[in-house]
Formats: C-alpha cells, structure tokens, sequence
C-alpha cells in the first residue's frame, strides 16, 4: 500500500471590523405560542425597516383556546424571554398571545418578561390594539374574534373598561388554535366587513395572533372607509413606537400611517 505524504493547506488569519448588525436601529424580542402559525409569518412582512430585527422563542401552550389553558402560559414566559439572546440588550419585549394576556393579566405577563429582561419596555396583542385604537381615535369598535362567547365577554369588558364602546361583536366561536390558524380569507373578510359596515362602527379589531389578518388590512380600509386592526399587527406596530422607530407607512395602512 503506498503512503500518501500530507501537505500542509494554506491557512490565513484575517482581520475584521464590525458595525451594528442587523438591528442597528431596534432589537425586538417576541415570544410566540408553540401552537401559533400565523405571528412570524406577519411580523415578517410588517417589521422590515432598515436596522429593525426581531428575535422569537416559542412558549409552550395547549390547542384548546380556553381560560385554564391560557392561564396555564404565565409560568413559562420568564423561561422563553430568557431564550432571546441571552446577555444582549432588547429595546422591548412582545408576548404573542391576545387571549393569554386578557386571562393571566396585562401587569402579570410584564411581571413575568420582566424578571428575564428588568426594565424592558413590554407591549402584548391587547396592549398593542388599545394603543392603536386611541391613536385612531377609534370610539366605537366591532370585535371580530374565533373565541368561545366565555372569552369574547371578558375581552369586551376589558376594552370598554378603557373607554372604547364594543357595539358589535362576531365570533367564529372555534377552540382550536391549529384550527383557527386555517381560517381563510374569504372568510376573515366577509365577517370584517360585515361588521365595520354598521353605521355604530368607527373602527373593527380582528383578536387573535392565529388569524390571518395582516395582508387584508389596506383592501379593507379601502372598502370600509374605516380603520381595520389586528392582534399581530396593532402589537408590531406598538413594538416598532416602543423601541423610538417612527417611519410612516401608510402601503401598510391607517395605523401604519400615523
């Protein structure tokens, strides 16, 4: 058998410089539901200003849309936000859950990010969409959610706690978040429309981070003549303003406008 000297490979040591990567202008983290389809794929399409970057970790949750299993979330929020980037400065926080935030608690779920991430600036779908419809000056607002009515209450009293009148509320009334992911556009934009066209109506929320909502927006504005927000995109838009990042997009819609 013949022997096959080795030879030594080149090798070069190079010298670098650095700049401020990805996120120069904003660091985001997100955590997301391990059931949601939705919420990555939005925020995508929503978050891509120059030197804007999110980061995501997946917090455990059952299917079932129900109290006891969205309560059951808030003691794996400290353990996912601590998954973000470990050691590296967040501008803010986004924890992707509408109905989890109405059930654990708007202070409770900061509590919780902030015991990974102290003092960071914190924004949820519901903190988000209240921000939103106060910048909108939306008054009267149609509620568009897939919650069992048990949910669809709560939420109702929630936002007319903060001064905004529910003068319709529509439901899909499914529990299934796999499910729920799968709702079609049609519709997604039958209902919308069907319940901004009421003359009550200033402004229609569509609740849940599994619908597919983001895309619709700029058409159904068009054809209501209203403002039209959603979970992931009110809580995107909310994260951008809470991290100082102030571009106007109005290709995006009213909100996005502003």
């Amino acid at each position: 058998m013949n022997s096959v000297s080795a030879t030594a490979t080149p090798y070069d040591h190079f010298g670098f410089s650095m700049d401020a990567g990805l996120a120069a202008r904003a660091r985001i983290g997100l955590v997301v539901l391990a059931t949601d389809h939705t919420l990555e794929y939005e925020w995508r399409h929503l978050l891509t200003q120059p030197g804007v970057a999110f980061y995501e970790s997946r917090l455990y949750n059952a299917a079932e849309i129900a109290p006891a299993t969205l309560a059951a979330m808030e003691q794996d929020i400290r353990p996912a936000v601590e998954l973000i980037l470990p050691g590296i400065d967040l501008q803010v926080v986004a924890f992707g859950c509408t109905s989890g935030t109405l059930v654990i608690g708007e202070g409770n779920v900061f509590a919780r990010i902030r015991e990974a991430r102290p003092g960071v600036a914190c924004t949820t779908p519901l903190t988000g969409a209240m921000a939103a419809l106060k910048a909108l000056g939306a008054r009267r607002i149609a509620l568009l959610t897939p919650y069992v009515a048990s949910i669809n209450q709560l939420f109702a009293e929630h936002i007319e706690g903060a001064g905004i009148q529910v003068t319709r509320i529509g439901s899909f009334n499914h529990a299934d978040d796999n499910e729920v992911a799968r709702i079609d556009h049609g519709s997604l934009r039958r209902a919308a429309l069907a319940l901004g066209n009421h003359a009550e109506v200033d402004a229609v929320f569509v609740s849940c981070t599994s619908l597919r909502m983001a895309s619709l927006i700029p058409t159904l504005e068009r054809e209501l003549g209203k403002p039209v927000i959603s979970s992931n995109y009110a809580m995107a838009w909310h994260a951008l303003r809470l991290a100082g990042v102030h571009d106007a997009q109005p290709q995006l819609g009213s909100l996005f406008a502003q």
